[in-house]
């Protein structure tokens, strides 16, 4: 179980502020929330200004369930750099005693995991991971590539904490461009500004900075160096009460990792390039509340506007 991660007390106390205007509801497990309607609405509105700009670039619509096979995750080598990460998903394998001693320990509260064994799926960590091997499955691709527009996808990081933008389980509203490298580069270059002016437009003071990604142990620490001398990772992020900025949307580079982890080739042979582009919608959200209010119906008219599409 990854350490349990405190908030500042400003997030802290804006949890609380959440939880008791029921906007978020608490499960008792902290990073997992239900959410309002008006929470959802404000999601949904920010992401329909995604698919809006992805349709009109012509990218195409794919969903996939925040589940993964395993296999997946271990071709893309997600535990040797995000172990402390990972989600995995066990099953009851066992006769009836067992389960009649299982059953025992549970309505104890008790420690039953030694009735379950590890299955063939583990929980999504990031939307665009379903997107490669699909691709992969293709002939090579033609010099325009592949941008896919994989929606508000759930998915899941082991890393409970009381700052309420920090959740276990939240969606990603997330792009994927894969061709040649001057194309990907291209356009994450393109959506850098775009992403920036698109925040800007819904009231949200923000600005763009070189990331690493939370890799695992003193390996890790060596690949987020290279990561970051290679800029190729970005985050636009705000202040939502932390030590650090919180990062609403990042920017990820790959450059061939994943076209030559699952075999994603360019006509002339050559593993291609990916990057893609999450938006969190939860932590939008928030940032949207946390400037505006918690009703979004008194929020200045222009926001209300933003948030529809309205020029």
């Amino acid at each position: 179980m990854a350490d349990f991660r405190a908030g500042t007390s400003e997030q802290e106390a804006f949890l609380a502020k959440l939880l008791e205007a029921g906007v978020l509801i608490d499960s008792g497990v902290p990073g997992v929330y239900g959410r309002s309607s008006t929470f959802e609405l404000i999601t949904e509105r920010f992401a329909g200004l995604i698919t809006a700009i992805a349709a009109a670039e012509g990218a195409e619509s794919l969903r996939f369930p925040p589940l993964l096979p395993r296999r997946q995750l271990e071709d893309a080598d997600y535990l040797g750099s995000f172990p402390h990460l990972a989600g995995t998903i066990w099953g009851f394998e066992g006769d009836d005693s067992d389960a009649t001693l299982q059953q025992e320990l549970a309505s104890g509260h008790q420690d039953w995991s030694r009735f379950q064994v590890m299955g063939d799926l583990v929980l999504t960590p990031a939307a665009c991971y379903p997107v490669y091997p699909a691709v992969a499955a293709r002939p090579p691709l033609d010099d325009e590539g592949a941008l896919i527009d994989v929606g508000a996808a759930y998915v899941y990081r082991n890393e409970p904490s009381s700052d309420p933008a920090r959740m276990q389980m939240f969606r990603q509203r997330e792009l994927v461009r894969i061709g040649a490298a001057e194309t990907v580069h291209s356009w994450r270059e393109q959506w850098r500004e775009r992403a920036v002016e698109l925040l800007d437009s819904v009231g949200i003071e923000v600005e763009l900075q070189v990331a690493t990604d939370p890799f695992y142990g003193r390996s890790g620490r060596m690949m987020a160096a290279s990561q970051r001398q290679q800029e190729l990772k970005f985050e636009v992020v705000c202040d939502l009460g932390g030590a650090e900025p919180t990062a609403l949307a990042s920017f990820n580079y790959h450059q061939t990792h994943f076209g030559t982890a699952f075999g994603i080739e360019l006509a002339d042979g050559s593993p291609a390039h990916t990057a893609c582009l999450g938006f969190g919608l939860e932590r939008i959200a928030l940032a949207l509340i946390r400037t505006h209010g918690l009703d979004p119906d008194v929020w200045p008219e222009q926001i209300g506007q933003a948030l529809s599409g309205a020029r």
